[in-house]
């Protein structure tokens, strides 16, 4: 078995034996917004140092894409001051974003401490 081979079946594992709620936001957003997360994916990096201004449209965009599904409400109710303090720090430090770290890393384990029990995972899309 290649290196490759190895490294795909061990992360198919990994997904199917343990999702983390940081992971399932990130496939609900990735799965019902991949355009819009395309889209300001692709402004941020043209932007480096002023994505903050040339990019909020389409943050927005993300945001309300995603806003209405029960997981991302969850985790953005629940972590909303992590989040607060993260997103401030980024405005705060717009040209070295890496200095936010400790506020991302606060954020993401405040996401995993979530208890999504009875919170609907798959609902249906519905057309925006």
């Amino acid at each position: 078995m290649s290196n490759l081979e190895l490294t795909t079946t061990q992360d198919q594992c990994l997904q199917t034996t343990s999702t983390t709620n940081m992971q399932v936001a990130m496939d609900i957003t990735t799965k019902y917004c991949h355009k819009e997360m395309e889209s300001y994916g692709q402004c941020v990096a043209a932007h480096p140092s002023t994505w903050q201004q040339h990019c909020q449209e389409l943050k927005m965009k993300v945001a309300q894409c995603t806003s209405s599904h029960p997981v991302i409400q969850k985790i953005r109710t629940d972590c909303s001051k992590e989040f607060t303090e993260f997103e401030r720090c980024l405005l705060e430090n717009q040209n070295s974003p890496t200095s936010c770290s400790a506020h991302v890393a606060r954020f993401l384990g405040c996401a995993e401490t979530v208890d999504l029990a009875g919170v609907a995972v798959n609902p249906v899309p519905q057309p925006s």
